[in-house]
């Protein structure tokens, strides 16, 4: 795959790949990584919503008043850059302002106007391949078993020296899965042509390989 990187990077100019999954399904380290390989600009919407719920509560909002979370909006994008946003707490956050359908439309013009230009653009989230950008050229939906994503969070937060329970983990994934995959405004599903790939029992440098020969067997052309 080295060998001919360069070329792949040609190939891929233009190019939008929507990366979907649940919660610590590895998402965001493929899409990352996907972005590296093929020199595209990344996006990850999960941290615009993470701020517009910290915002929220910051203002002294509600996350759960659409007006609250509305003008939580309104965030400044040095933001973006803290490690407060990687908290669980402000993760539920986000959950709840992201199933208010004034947030979503509002996030929504940036995301579309990020995935819009020459470059192409690597974005992950929930509702990327049938909201954001039904039309994207590569869409892959994420998934993984619930004890592994539990598991992997809870390996996360202990590096982190956070101290939390894999049992309080698990409760709040689960809870997580059914808020997103039921809320009314775009639930997070997979696209009816995106690649749903199991990352149960894939070590990460195997997980990265696949995600990169998926889309390189998207993007080259038919013989």
């Amino acid at each position: 795959m080295q060998s001919n990187k360069k070329d792949l990077v040609e190939l891929a100019r233009g190019t939008v790949i929507a990366v979907d999954g649940l919660t610590a399904s590895g998402k965001g380290t493929i899409a990352k990584a996907l972005a590296e390989h093929f020199s595209l600009p990344y996006l990850d919407t999960g941290l615009l919503y993470r701020a517009v719920g910290y915002q929220t509560v910051h203002n002294n909002g509600d996350p759960d008043n659409p007006s609250d979370s509305l003008i939580g909006c309104q965030f400044k994008p040095a933001l973006l850059n803290s490690e407060i946003l990687r908290s669980e707490k402000v993760a539920g956050y986000a959950s709840r302002v992201s199933r208010h359908k004034s947030v979503r439309e509002f996030l929504l013009r940036h995301q579309r106007q990020f995935a819009q230009n020459e470059e192409g653009s690597v974005i992950d989230g929930r509702d990327i391949g049938t909201v954001v950008v039904p039309n994207a050229e590569v869409k892959l939906f994420i998934i993984a078993s619930l004890e592994e994503r539990a598991k992997r969070r809870w390996l996360e937060m202990k590096d982190r020296s956070i101290e939390t329970s894999l049992a309080d983990i698990t409760a709040y994934i689960e809870t997580r899965d059914t808020r997103d995959e039921n809320r009314a405004i775009s639930p997070s599903v997979a696209a009816p042509d995106a690649f749903i790939l199991d990352t149960t029992s894939l070590a990460k440098s195997e997980t990265i390989e696949m995600a990169i020969n998926i889309v390189v067997q998207k993007m080259m052309p038919d013989p």
